[in-house]
This record gives C-alpha cells, structure tokens and sequence, in this order.
C-alpha cells in the first residue's frame, strides 16, 4: 500500500490484508539498510489475528521516496506523519536496532498516541565504532560483510524462516545490498548509521512513554549488546524483557521468539461488535 507522508509515497507491507483504520494498529520500523520485508512472519500472523499491520520502508529506501531520516528525531516525525495520514489516533510501534530508536523517540513525543512499544535489538546509547562508520561512507560493500559478520550468531535458518538451504549471511546481505542501490543519489546505510551514532535522546524519551514497553534482546548480539538496554529499562515505567538466543538478526535467527514475544505483548484484539438495529 502507498500512502502520502509528508508530500512523498511511503510504502506500507500490510500483511496481505486491506488497511482498515477501525482495527487495532501496530506499526513496524525495520533497521538501517533493512526494508520491510524483515517482519514478513511477524505482520502476517498479526495481520490474521485481528490486527492492522503497517510494516514501512522508510523514506528514501526502497519503495518510499523522500529523503531518508538523517536523525532518529526525523524518523519520529515520520511516524507521527504516517498516522496522521492515515487517521490512525493511536497504535503499537515496534522497531528493531535504528527503527528501535524511532520507536522509542516517537512514543516519547507523542505519549498518548502509542498504545504498546516494542524494542528489538535495542541499546542506547548505540554508537557506531568509527572504523565502521567511515566504511559504511567509503567501503559501503565492505561495511556490509563486516555488519553481517557481526549481525549473526549461526548461518542456517531455524524451520520458520524461508526453510532448507536459506543462508542467513547471504539473505542478509543481499537485502543490504538491494536497500544500498534502491537510492543510488543518497548513501542510506552511513545516513542510518551516523543517526544511530548521533542520537542522545533515549532516556529522556522513554522517561515520557506511558505505555507498557517490551525489550527483545539477543543474548549472542555483537551489534547492540543485551547490557547496553539497561539504562532504557531503568528509566521505563512498565516494562519486561524476552531474551532470545540469537545475535542482532533476531527477526531472521529466532522468528518465533519473536512472534511469541510480540504476539503476548499486544494481546488479542476483541472482536468487533455489529451495531445494534
């Protein structure tokens, strides 16, 4: 589904089904040279159990024209911008490592607008080494296998993935390669990477969320590892915590875990009751 965000398209995985505004809504906000396509299993059983699923490319990536985030603060304002064009009050975020951040600064701007917020694969602050930042500007090819390197704790994928003979590394990296030459005018892997570097927000962000948070945390993850979540746990009001053994490509390496986990948090919406005549 396209929608105008902020004068430009913004694509929109639905989960297969129609966009219907009366439904419960749980936007998802993937990572830096990600997509969509990073939340197939988990929008689609959402999708099918009762919920309206809003799985973005972020500006600039992909299908969605615009000017990609260059701070965690802009792609908050994106995400504010998509329910407002959509006439969506309120609804979960869930976000994994940069889409974490945005996340987490939009339910910290807009607190009565975010029903539930779940973080995967989250740290803050979350700092770039400076050898990978500079690669990811210069060697963007060789920032890429050095992420990916990093990013997985095992090569083949567990059965509810894309099945035998899938490889984790190279899935991986090809996906990166893609969201790199979908805008070949603005190098989106080092704008994602130096907003993550940057951002220094989080605390204060989630010390204004007043919804229940949930922390997806990979126990192998060499990217953003589990300890550097403690200082947002802290300061969050009503929060819990699924670890999962898996590195940062949680969404690939544990998909399950992360279904359930996401799946327990946001509940099952009630049924929609017929008007009486």
């Amino acid at each position: 589904m396209l929608v105008d965000v902020q004068g430009h398209a913004t694509y929109c995985y639905t989960g297969g089904k129609p966009f219907d505004a009366a439904k419960p809504t749980a936007v998802f906000i993937h990572g830096v040279l990600n997509d969509h396509s990073v939340w197939i299993l988990q929008t689609r059983y959402l999708a099918h159990h009762g919920w309206n699923v809003l799985a973005v490319d972020l500006p600039g990536h992909c299908r969605s024209a615009g000017a990609p985030p260059a701070t965690v603060e802009a792609g908050a304002d994106f995400v504010l911008a998509l329910l407002d064009a959509l006439g969506v009050e309120r609804a979960a975020l869930v976000g994994h490592s940069f889409g974490s951040l945005i996340a987490l600064e939009a339910a910290g701007r807009a607190p009565g607008r975010v029903s539930h917020l779940a973080l995967v694969g989250t740290a803050f602050p979350m700092p770039v080494s400076p050898a990978l930042l500079q690669a990811s500007q210069d060697a963007p090819m060789k920032a890429i296998d050095m992420v990916n390197t990093f990013s997985h704790s095992m090569l083949a994928p567990p059965p509810s993935t894309l099945g035998p003979g899938t490889w984790l590394y190279g899935g991986s990296r090809a996906l990166m390669r893609r969201v790199l030459r979908s805008n070949p005018r603005a190098n989106v892997f080092h704008t994602g990477f130096k907003a993550c570097d940057d951002y220094r927000g989080g605390e204060a962000a989630m010390e204004r969320v007043a919804c229940p948070v949930l922390f997806v945390l990979g126990e192998q993850d060499q990217m953003t590892l589990p300890r550097m979540a403690d200082g947002l746990m802290q300061a969050a009001r009503l929060w819990q915590v699924v670890r999962l053994q898996s590195g940062h490509a949680l969404m690939a390496e544990a998909p399950d875990g992360v279904l359930f986990a996401l799946r327990n948090f946001l509940g099952t919406p009630a049924p929609q009751q017929a008007d009486a005549t």
